[in-house]
């Protein structure tokens, strides 16, 4: 799809958008949502994080806009130095891209993608949510990962197979083929 730099860092970003907020979405709404409405006895996620003074993250709340920069920075940097690179490596030892039909061979980008990047972010998010307050042992940030990976690998696959990428490859193929003919 991105033929040179510049576009495979627009697909990029472009990805990354849409992810980090459908994963601050998920994390909050539905993974905690329930919990800190009930800690906080308020009846709206949004009023429960606002009465808590923001999101808990590094040992203090912050507001649900500080979450978003931090996470898209972490993921952004994260799947331009190693999730690209290393899913189209993975997905080409699997696959011939001459040979296998483009839609397969995407698929099996996405899927290395997802495999690279779930467990990756979940190890940052690991270390940013993490319960400093009651002190700090490596065996909870890795039970807190591994918990973090069981929730969010299946949102993460099915989310990147059937709604993420094909609205970013869409959104790509109207921006970047238009500029291309014209």
């Amino acid at each position: 799809m991105p033929q040179n730099q510049f576009q495979r860092m627009m697909f990029a970003l472009m990805t990354v958008i849409v992810t980090v907020h459908a994963y601050v979405f998920y994390s909050l709404y539905v993974v905690n949502g329930e919990t800190i409405m009930v800690l906080t006895g308020q009846n709206t996620v949004l009023g429960a994080i606002d009465s808590m003074g923001g999101v808990y993250m590094f040992g203090t709340n912050v507001p649900i806009w500080l979450v978003v920069i931090v996470e898209f920075l972490f993921a952004y940097t994260l799947e331009v130095l190693v999730g690209s690179p290393l899913s189209f490596r993975l997905a080409s030892k699997v696959f011939d891209p001459a040979k296998t039909h483009p839609v397969m061979f995407e698929t099996a980008i996405i899927c290395a993608t997802v495999g690279i990047m779930c467990p990756a972010m979940s190890f940052i998010a690991a270390f940013l949510y993490y319960p400093y307050y009651a002190g700090f042992s490596v065996v909870t940030l890795l039970a807190n990962w591994l918990k973090l990976v069981c929730f969010n690998f299946p949102f993460a696959f099915f989310s990147q197979i059937f709604f993420i990428q094909p609205l970013i490859r869409t959104l790509f193929k109207l921006i970047f083929v238009r500029k291309k003919s014209a």
